[in-house]
């Protein structure tokens, strides 16, 4: 009875551990600084590459995309007045 005790309260124990470490994980997660600095990573992925090399496709396509919503802004603006 007493191995069986023994063994149980191992059993807990190591399932209190990696329980806290979940609960650690977690709130690292969903901590706002870390979600801020995960958001400026992916940025900076899409407009740089690995080896520090500015991704020119995907830096054209942003700024097209920046250019025709300005142009569009200034067409309905002119056809408003």
């Amino acid at each position: 009875m007493s191995d069986q005790v023994t063994s149980l309260e191992q059993e807990i124990e190591q399932t209190r551990e990696r329980l806290g470490a979940t609960i650690d994980q977690l709130v690292y997660r969903a901590s706002p600084r870390t979600i801020v600095r995960r958001e400026i990573a992916a940025v900076k992925g899409f407009f740089v590459d690995p080896s520090g090399s500015p991704r020119q496709d995907n830096i054209l396509k942003f700024t097209g995309g920046v250019v025709g919503v300005v142009a569009l802004f200034v067409v309905v603006r002119k056809i408003a007045k």
